[in-house]
């Protein structure tokens, strides 16, 4: 059960409380308090550390079912995930060690992150394109000066490739996108996606919207 619907629950308690008096009141008032934690108690951890970073699913949406490599280009991050719809979702990613630019052993965060994620479609729809986008600040479109992108200084980057779609293309503004085309991911299969985020001014924290596509009609 995710927070905002523990807190639905609660507030329906509320209002039952709000009718009551007395002791009824009391006895009302100490189940809820009790029930609420276990509630949250019961709601898993959605935070998977892994080399200097983290990366979360809080935002919703889908689920992450794995996460390992120290995002070197010899161990990259391999981030296994479940969508169960076709909409966009993000991804909140952290840095949990020291800042290190340009450090090379993967103990530390250095603004270099080779990724591969393996997305699993449980969406009960088709998707024929997948979209992902970096944002220093979540809402907001990542400028080409702030640094961060995926692989921007190459002009043709070598580091992206997919087994799932022929063909992709990158946008550095407004916004730093990667879109991949020429390929279709049925329900219950997977598809598999790999880059390099760059980011010449690291970031504590950062987001990657990931957004499928299905057809138009």
């Amino acid at each position: 059960m995710r927070l905002a619907d523990i807190l639905r629950w609660v507030a329906r308690r509320n209002r039952l409380l709000a009718s009551l008096t007395g002791s009824s009141a009391v006895v009302c008032a100490s189940a809820v308090v009790l029930s609420a934690g276990a509630l949250a108690q019961e709601t898993p951890s959605r935070r998977w550390e892994s080399g200097a970073y983290s990366f979360s699913d809080e935002l919703g949406g889908f689920l992450i079912e794995g996460v390992s490599g120290k995002g070197t280009r010899d161990d990259p991050f391999v981030i296994r995930e479940e969508f169960t719809s076709a909409t966009p979702v993000t991804l909140v990613i952290r840095t949990i060690r020291q800042i290190r630019p340009f450090d090379s052993s993967g103990s530390f965060a250095n603004g270099f992150l080779n990724v591969r994620m393996e997305v699993l479609n449980n969406s009960k729809l088709p998707w024929i394109e997948f979209e992902f986008e970096l944002q220093e600040q979540i809402g907001k479109a990542s400028q080409f000066g702030d640094g961060l992108s995926f692989d921007q200084r190459r002009v043709d980057s070598g580091n992206i490739w997919s087994e799932s779609f022929g063909k992709h293309s990158r946008a550095f503004e407004p916004y730093d996108r990667l879109l991949f085309q020429e390929g279709k991911v049925d329900h219950r299969d997977s598809a598999s996606f790999n880059f390099l985020i760059t980011d010449f001014t690291p970031r504590w924290e950062f987001y990657l919207v990931q957004d499928p596509r299905i057809p138009s009609s």
